[in-house]
């Protein structure tokens, strides 16, 4: 009887101890959950998360927007924090309803940072439902977005309805997630200072160059300053520099410019370095022009030399050739000292153009010349196949890309050729062509010795002699 106990009991022990090891062997299985990890950043967006929600909603409009202005990944950190708050207009506020010229405004490559300031604007960083609107005793209250500015919600007492700013929620709760929720509004939000900045770049006028206080007053049939001890009234806002834009050139390619007068200041100057820096960024965002920002930034000093010159109030207009051009570059044309700024100098125009004047131009007047910064070479123009052509015959070029960047003293045109002027030994060629008429005029001795003979043959005919040879 005591075998039999222990040998029961045995059996428990063993049976005890299999048990614990197989727990202990079996790790607990964790449960499967979708996650959209991003490649640069630790934080994980969950595929319940809002900022999936809105992508894949019927809020098509603003979903694009948000990804053409490479948001994605700033909402993504800022989801992985907090919860937040969306305020998406309907679809129909962005595609019919928007002012065609605004809308153009913002997606323009060079105004990146407008359109993701008010994209922005629809996001606070805390989540507010429907029924933690404010009261309506209240009088509303404010929270600040993601573009650091505020929103005003408000409910208004006699129709009851909630509003974000001047926008109508007309679908409160449209969509609910653990870390967010999309309220649907009837209108986009525009921030003030988006506002400001699309009313500035639509009046040009508005940021045209002041001269600075003092500014020496220059003759403009001499080139020379006047010498008169008088000062005139000071030149009105928006007057041109005094001097032409080959003076304020630096000396040579070689030759680094000082650098250009900082801005804020009581004259007002530019800020030429950063619309030059904005310029090369939109160059580089926009694709195929890689080549050409690099020879403006390391193999130069272009840069900085166009920066000094729009800070000191001058305009230019630059015809961009695409990397597929640049390729086509040899050694040979860029190996020569200077040879990369020359080429450059001669895409650069002292005028502000957009495809439309220049279009226009060529259009009403034909085949027009514009200046360059390669004195004293000119670029021509002309309508070819419902375009702009530059140049002429094998080295002409097409406007491309046009209006790559504008913003009132810079004016990107991209074109598919590089632009050379007319060689030295065309023009060398001409002049003895043309010198040629005139030397087959001279008398040849084979034409003086008919002369002589005609003379003679004449004199012996009044003598009544005849010859042979002169009949």
């Amino acid at each position: 009887m005591d075998g039999i106990q222990v040998h029961i009991y045995g059996c428990l022990l063993i049976f005890i101890v299999l048990s614990l090891s197989a727990t202990t062997a079996l790790p607990a299985r964790p449960a499967k959950t979708t996650t959209i990890t991003s490649t640069s950043s630790p934080s994980q967006v969950n595929s319940n998360s809002v900022l999936v929600a809105l992508l894949d909603s019927h809020y098509t409009e603003l979903a694009e927007l948000v990804e053409k202005a490479l948001l994605l990944q700033k909402l993504e950190d800022v989801v992985g924090h907090k919860n937040i708050t969306i305020f998406a207009p309907k679809n129909e506020a962005l595609e019919r309803d928007l002012d065609p010229d605004f809308k153009r405004f913002l997606l323009e490559p060079g105004n990146l940072h407008s359109l993701q300031t008010l994209l922005l604007f629809h996001f606070i960083p805390v989540r507010v439902n429907s029924d933690e609107w404010p009261s309506h005793n209240s009088d509303g209250i404010h929270h600040l977005t993601l573009s650091n500015q505020k929103v005003h919600l408000y409910h208004h007492k006699k129709s009851g309805e909630k509003t974000v700013d001047l926008a109508k929620v007309i679908r409160p709760n449209d969509l609910i997630r653990p870390d967010g929720v999309i309220h649907g509004i009837e209108r986009l939000l525009v921030p003030q200072s988006v506002l400001e900045d699309f009313n500035r770049r639509r009046n040009l006028r508005s940021i045209s160059a002041v001269l600075p206080e003092g500014a020496p007053v220059v003759d403009p049939r001499t080139n020379k300053l006047k010498k008169s001890k008088k000062t005139g009234p000071p030149p009105p806002p928006g007057a041109p520099p005094a001097l032409p834009i080959y003076a304020a050139m630096a000396p040579g390619p070689s030759l680094a410019p000082a650098p250009a007068p900082g801005p804020g200041g009581p004259h007002h100057h530019f800020d030429g370095e950063a619309q030059v820096k904005d310029f090369i960024t939109t160059l580089l965002h926009y694709g195929g022009y890689n080549e050409l920002a690099d020879i403006l930034v390391n193999l130069t000093s272009l840069a900085t030399e166009m920066g000094r010159l729009v800070s000191e109030g001058y305009v230019i207009t630059v015809l961009a050739p695409n990397d597929e051009a640049m390729a086509k570059l040899t050694t040979d044309q860029l190996s020569e000292p200077g040879a990369p700024e020359q080429i450059m100098y001669y895409h650069m125009i002292p005028e502000y153009q957009t495809e439309e004047s220049m279009y226009n131009a060529v259009r009403r007047f034909g085949k027009i010349k514009y200046d360059t910064l390669r004195l004293p070479h000119k670029i021509s123009a002309e309508e070819a196949d419902g375009s702009v052509k530059f140049g002429q015959g094998d080295g002409s070029a097409y406007l491309f890309d046009p209006d790559i960047y504008t913003d009132g003293r810079i004016s990107v045109q991209g074109v598919d050729g590089v632009l050379f002027p007319l060689e030295e030994k065309d023009d060398k060629s001409d002049s003895i062509e043309k010198s040629t008429p005139v030397s087959t005029k001279l008398v040849s001795p084979k034409s003086r010795r008919g002369k002589l003979l005609e003379t003679t043959c004449w004199m012996l005919g009044t003598m009544r002699q005849q010859f042979d040879s002169c009949q």
